[in-house]
Parts: structure tokens; sequence; C-alpha cells
């Protein structure tokens, strides 16, 4: 507990009669001394008198780079206090109305916009809570060690912008993990379709009989795997291109699996790909093992030149596949989607 300005202010108030009723006689300075000191002692005693307040916190909702939060608070009392609030937010993360003097009150929350700047995981908070008197005229401090665990995730952009060629080319890798392997030949059954009629065999048979195809259903369930590197300091961008990546085949109906040097997630859907912007959320720099870039149907690699996609071999730019420059306004690239 500590006096404020304002309470020092009183004591050289109340000092300052003192010494000139010591001096010239105390006449009317009662009128002015009694008043400030009963105030400054009744200031004493209401602080004192004030529990610790509870403090608890809402969940954050994780979010997408650009996006805002709302974080809200609650202190439990018993009796409305007044009282100044400074809740810390991390690197990455920024607030507004995060210090703000307020009355604490039986029921009542308390809350602030959040803008989350940079991707990975944050925290919000300790909470430190100064309480003062009606008058403000003596404070006590208290520090909430309770803090809020938020995850940013890279901003995705919309790929459906890009460059034919090279979007045909992701195109083409996702068509083909969607298709069915051939199993073997066996003999025309009626109600069988045409297209599946293997001609190349039926003309080498003496008797003409039809022969279709069969297949059977890819062992990986046609999903995709997309590998991804980067050497320090360029990894925001990769995780960047990853998570786009990653939306436009979920949006294809095909699975995916990622693969980065510090971990690995799966994704079955659009609306199922949390695990995997977690991992891209925190994804560090580093390489893949020779077998993994090798078996990867897509490898996305960011280096000082930028970063590239790789296709069946094929070198695409990823700022080609985005449909503009990494330069380029925010709002003319990227769709956060939520």
């Amino acid at each position: 507990m500590r006096v404020t300005r304002r309470g020092w202010g009183i004591v050289a108030v109340v000092g300052f009669c003192l010494v000139v009723a010591w001096k010239f006689g105390p006449r009317s300075l009662d009128a002015i001394v009694v008043p400030l000191v009963v105030a400054l002692v009744a200031g004493v005693v209401t602080v004192a008198r004030v529990d610790e307040p509870h403090v608890s916190r809402v969940a954050i909702e994780d979010g997408f780079v650009g996006e805002r939060r709302t974080v809200s608070l609650e202190a439990d009392v018993d009796r409305p206090i007044a009282a100044e609030l400074a809740d810390d937010v991390g690197r990455g993360l920024s607030a507004t109305g995060n210090v703000a003097a307020t009355t604490l009150a039986p029921e009542r929350g308390y809350s602030y916009e959040l803008e989350l700047e940079c991707r990975g995981e944050h925290e919000v908070g300790p909470l430190s809570l100064s309480v003062t008197d009606a008058f403000g005229l003596v404070e006590r401090r208290f520090e909430s060690d309770r803090t809020t665990r938020v995850v940013v995730y890279p901003p995705v952009y919309d790929l459906r912008g890009g460059a034919g060629d090279d979007l045909a080319l992701l195109a083409s890798a996702v068509h083909e993990s969607r298709k069915e392997e051939f199993d073997h030949l066996r003999e025309y059954e009626h109600g069988d379709s045409l297209r599946n009629v293997h001609w190349r065999s039926v003309a080498k048979r003496p008797a003409g009989d039809l022969l279709v195809k069969e297949f059977t259903a890819r062992e990986d369930d046609g999903t995709i795997t997309v590998a991804a590197e980067s050497v320090p300091g360029t990894t925001d961008e990769l995780a960047a291109a990853t998570a786009s990546v990653v939306t436009y085949v979920l949006e294809s109906a095909v699975p995916v699996d990622v693969v980065v040097p510090d971990g690995s997630a799966s994704a079955t859907a659009r609306h199922d790909r949390r695990d995997v912007l977690e991992l891209l959320a925190t994804v560090g720099p580093g390489t893949l093992a020779a077998e993994t870039r090798r078996e990867a149907d897509v490898l996305i690699r960011t280096d000082e030149d930028g970063t590239a996609v790789t296709i069946d071999g094929r070198e695409v730019p990823f700022e080609r596949l985005a449909g503009t420059t990494i330069d380029d306004g925010a709002d003319s690239r990227r769709e956060v989607i939520a």
C-alpha cells in the first residue's frame, strides 16, 4: 500500500497548514486540516480492508494474422472498487484499452480489443491491478499471474487468382491423387461401363470378348503429402505458403499430410485443419531428410531468394501461384479464412 501523488499533495497541504498554525496561531485552519486528515485516514482504512480480487479470464479464440480478438476479464469482488488495470500483452500482439481506469463491481466484466500481428503462440497477461479509495489518495497494487494463450495462424492466400499454367500444375497433382489404381482385367458383365473396356487387350483376343479394367482404392486414400522447409529468417513466408497450398488442396476434398522439420500434422477437410494451422503457427527453420523431400507430392522451400513450390519436379515461385508479388498490399493478395 502506498500514498498516491494526490495523497502526497494532501499531506503537503496539511503539513503547510500545521506550520502556519504553529507560527501564527490555529485561527480557522482546523476547517481545512481536519477534513483532509479524515479523508486520508479513511482512504488508508478503506484500501487496507480490500482483499485481493480474484481475476478470471475467458479463453481467447485462435485466429489469423490481421484479425482482432476481444479479451474478457472478470474480477470477483463483493462491492464496487475503483481500480486501474494494466494487462500485459506479449510480442506479436497489440492492444487497445488494456490499460484503463475503471470500477470493479460484482458480476461486471471488463474487456478490450487485441490485434493479432504475428504468427505464433502468444500469452496475454499477467494483469496488474491497482485499487484506490474513492478520492484516489491511497493505492494498493495486486499482481495476478493468470495468463491466456492465443495461437495466431499464418495468413492464407487465395491461390485461385494465380497464373493459369502454374495453378494447373497444382490442380493436376490434386486430381491425380483422387484417381483409383488399376488392379486387374476381368470379363465384361452386363451393366459395366464401356469407358472401362480395355480395347487393346480386346484386340488381342481371338474371340473378341470384352475385357474391362477393375480398379481398387489407392493405399494412401489419395492423400497429398506437402513437405516444407526453410532457412532462418524466412519461416513466416514458408508458413503462409504452406497454409495456402494446404487450404487449396482441402477445398478439392483431398486429405493432406503436412511434414515440416519439427513435426507433422494431417487434415481431411477445410473445417478440420486446426492441427495443421497450429503446426504452421509455430514452425521454425530447418531442413528435411532427403527421403522426405523425394516422397513428397508438393515440396515448399523458402530461402533468401523467395519461396518455391516444387510439383512433379517442376519448380514454381509461390508468388506466381498467389497471383501477385510479396510486396503488394495485403488486401490484394490475402484471404484470411476463419
